[in-house]
């Protein structure tokens, strides 16, 4: 049987709801991220143009932004050039559909903390806001460990302890993020361009052959000698799932 424990609740370190701050031109698109983000128990609020963002970011003060790149009249990378240069540093998701590594680059280097391109899932934005704010500071668990389970495998990603069957298992930094998201997305497939995307944040120039050497890294770690848990889906990518 396949259990992951529930990502705990993040509130303020005063116990009161995260503020986030939603921006994008695409009403459809601020209305179902303002959906997801408020089953968080999140307080959401959201802008229609880079404008209403700064003037959102100052009335509201966000714990953290979800800003689109492409709007009419400012856009994303001038909205978060204005913020950085008032002394504000709230932790920034530039969301956008544009895929280039270039453009990737000028958002982090703009100042942005990460970067998720259209379309997307609203599991993913929950999720990389989530590791904004806890890395920002300006959120903490309200309840138990977060715990990911799959099998006998287990994952703290708090203090970074890996699991299998009671035995610990020493991970490399790359390795445990990698390890992660494969456990996140449990029974799911994932390509080499997400494994690349979401633990490198680059696409390496296209050498998926990184993401082949860590899978095996993690294999010898994880699988040698048991039941194998990570598994290669030809063609397609890898996906974790505990044994029937």
């Amino acid at each position: 049987m396949t259990v992951t424990a529930p990502a705990p609740a993040l509130r303020r370190p005063d116990g009161s709801a995260l503020r986030v701050l939603v921006v994008d031109d695409e009403q459809m698109l601020t209305d179902l991220l303002s959906m997801a983000l408020r089953m968080e128990g999140w307080d959401v609020r959201t802008a229609a143009s880079g404008f209403q963002a700064l003037q959102g970011a100052r009335d509201f003060e966000p714990d953290a932004m979800v800003l689109d790149v492409m709007m009419p009249d400012l856009d994303g990378m001038a909205v978060l050039q204005r913020l950085r240069q008032s002394g504000n540093d709230v932790p920034v998701l530039f969301l956008t559909a544009k895929d280039a590594v270039s453009d990737r680059v000028a958002g982090l280097t703009a100042g942005g903390d990460d970067y998720v391109t259209k379309p997307f899932s609203l599991e993913e934005v929950v999720a990389r806001l989530r590791g904004l704010m806890r890395r920002a500071g300006t959120a903490m668990a309200s309840d138990a460990e977060p715990i990911l389970r799959v099998g006998d495998l287990s994952l703290n990603e708090d203090s970074h302890e890996v699991e299998r069957a009671g035995e610990a298992i020493e991970l490399t930094a790359t390795e445990f993020e990698l390890l992660r998201y494969l456990m996140r997305n449990q029974r799911r497939v994932v390509s080499k361009a997400q494994i690349l995307d979401r633990v490198w944040n680059y696409d390496f120039g296209g050498r998926s052959s990184v993401v082949e050497l860590y899978i095996s890294y993690l294999r010898k770690k994880i699988d040698q000698g048991r039941e194998p848990l990570i598994h290669t889906v030809r063609g397609v990518g890898y996906m974790i799932k505990a044994p029937q």
